[in-house]
C-alpha cells in the first residue's frame, strides 16, 4: 500500500499583505504544481528518498531535510495522545525551485505532513496540523510564517489572524482572475530577503499598508474585483526586494502596459506574479516573460489560477 499526498505552491504577501495574505496556485492547464510525497511501509523506522527536478538542490543528509523533521514533530506529536508512530518510506518528489518565492519549503512541509497524516488515519486536526507545519517553517526561516503553509495546506485565499486559537481565514478571491506567475531561474534566500528590508517604517507607510489591506479584504468579501485590483500594492518588500531581481521593473512596465490590474514579487521573490483579466492578455504576458524575463533552463512561467483545494492525497 501507498499513499501520494500533493501539496500546491502559494504566493505569500500578494503585494498587499505582507506576512498577512496567501494564496494556492494551480495552472489552467490542469498540471500540478506543487511537491509530491509518496509514503509507504519500511522496513526501518523511517527512509527518505528525494527525486524530482530540483532534488539535486537538496543536502544528500536526509536529517538536513525538512521531510525527516516533519517525520519528527509528527511522531512526538503522536506521543502526546500515547500512540506510536508507524515506520515508513517517504519519497519527496521535490518540483519547485527553493529559494523561489513560491512557497517551495511549504509545499514540502505539507505535502509530508499530509501523505503521514492520511498514512495514520488522520489522527491529528486541522489547527494541530497547522501549527506544526508553522514551526517547520521556522526551521528554515527562523520565525513563524503561516502565509505560505495556510493556503498550501488549506487552499484559497487566506488571511493569518492568529489570535485566540483562530490561525488563518479564508477569504473570497475573484476566480475571474489570471496569475501570471515567472520564475526566473535564479535563487534569493528567505534570510537575505528579510535582511534587506528597514528594520523600522515610516508612519505613512504603516498607515498605508494597513489601510491597502483593510481595503482588500472588504473589497473581497464584497466582491468589488476593481476596487480589490486597485490596492495590490507593497510598500512594505518590494521597494527594498526589487533591487534584488533583475529584469523586475521591466517586466511590470510591460505587464502594466498590456493592463495586468496588479504585479508584485511572490513572498521573497525573485519570481514576480501579474494579475490579469483576459487569458489572450495572461499569454501574451507570458510569452514576453519567456523571452525576456526567465534567465536560464531553470525557469518557467505558468498562467494559473487559484486553488481552492490546498494539499490532498492524490493517489496510492
Amino acid at each position: 500500500m501507498t499513499i501520494v499526498a500533493y501539496a500546491p505552491a502559494s504566493i505569500g504577501n500578494v503585494g498587499v499583505g505582507f506576512d498577512l495574505l496567501g494564496c494556492a496556485l494551480a495552472p489552467i492547464d490542469g498540471s500540478l504544481f506543487g511537491d509530491l510525497i509518496k509514503i509507504s511501509k519500511s522496513d526501518h523506522d523511517f527512509s527518505l528518498e528525494c527525486t524530482g527536478r530540483f532534488a539535486n538542490k537538496l543536502s544528500r543528509d536526509i536529517k538536513e531535510n525538512i521531510v525527516y523533521h516533519c517525520y519528527l514533530a509528527y511522531q512526538k506529536e503522536l506521543k502526546k495522545q500515547n500512540k506510536e508512530i508507524l515506520a515508513v518510506k517517504m519519497i519527496l518528489e521535490k518540483n519547485l525551485p527553493v529559494g523561489s518565492g513560491l512557497g517551495s519549503s511549504s509545499s514540502s512541509i505539507v505535502a509530508a505532513f499530509e501523505a503521514l497524516n492520511a498514512w495514520h488515519d488522520h489522527l491529528l486536526d486541522e489547527t494541530i496540523m497547522l501549527t506544526m507545519m508553522g514551526e517547520m517553517e521556522e526551521l528554515i526561516t527562523g520565525s513563524i510564517h503561516f502565509d505560505n503553509v495556510s493556503p498550501c495546506y488549506l487552499g484559497g485565499m487566506q488571511l493569518i489572524v492568529n489570535e485566540r486559537d483562530v490561525l488563518t481565514q479564508r477569504i473570497p478571491h475573484f476566480k475571474q482572475w489570471y496569475w501570471v506567475i515567472a520564475y526566473p531561474g535564479i535563487s534569493i534566500s528567505t534570510a537575505d530577503a528579510r535582511n534587506i528590508l528597514p528594520s523600522q517604517y515610516c508612519l505613512s507607510d504603516v498607515i498605508t499598508y494597513g489601510r491597502r489591506l483593510s481595503t482588500f479584504i472588504h473589497a473581497s468579501h464584497a466582491d468589488n474585483s476593481e476596487l480589490a485590483a486597485s490596492v495590490i500594492k507593497d510598500v512594505i518588500a518590494e521597494p527594498y526586494r526589487s533591487k534584488l531581481l533583475p529584469g523586475f521593473k521591466k517586466a511590470q512596465i510591460f505587464a502594466e502596459q498590456i493592463d495586468a490590474i496588479a504585479t508584485g514579487i511572490s513572498g521573497s521573490g525573485p519570481t514576480i506574479f501579474a494579475v490579469m483579466t483576459e487569458i489572450n492578455q495572461a499569454e501574451l504576458l507570458q510569452n514576453w516573460l519567456i523571452e525576456h524575463f526567465i534567465q536560464n533552463d531553470d525557469g518557467f512561467c505558468h498562467i494559473c489560477k487559484l486553488d481552492d483545494q490546498g494539499a490532498r492525497v492524490i493517489g496510492g
